[in-house]
């Protein structure tokens, strides 16, 4: 049975803030790709395409964690934390909005062996 945890994080930025938001979340990748649980952690930003041209927030983090429990434990150290605290949650932040969902690869009422 899969248990990997599959989050996607898309940021809006306020006006004139988007390299500021970039550069900010890529200073989390390192200490993200020292957790034993992170598959792969990637901040990226939308670019002009002919053959996808659908509406999102211009910064998206894809992650990708071994478990449910791994990303809980990310979500809870300081450093995240304080990324959203400062970024977000003050009114003198950078970061209009936020979206950040979790998915999983297992089909509903999957029956997967029990090793």
């Amino acid at each position: 049975m899969s248990q990997k945890i599959y989050c996607t994080a898309s940021f809006k930025p306020k006006p004139g803030k988007e390299d500021a938001v970039f550069q900010a979340l890529q200073a989390l990748e390192p200490n993200a790709h020292r957790e034993d649980a992170c598959l792969h952690y990637t901040v990226t930003r939308r670019i002009d395409n002919p053959f996808a041209q659908g509406e999102s927030y211009p910064i998206v983090f894809h992650e990708i964690w071994a478990n449910r429990e791994a990303f809980e434990a990310h979500c809870q150290r300081r450093e995240i934390q304080a990324f959203f605290a400062t970024h977000l949650e003050d009114p003198n932040g950078d970061i209009e909005d936020a979206n950040v969902c979790v998915y999983t690869d297992e089909p509903a009422e999957f029956d997967a062996p029990r090793l």
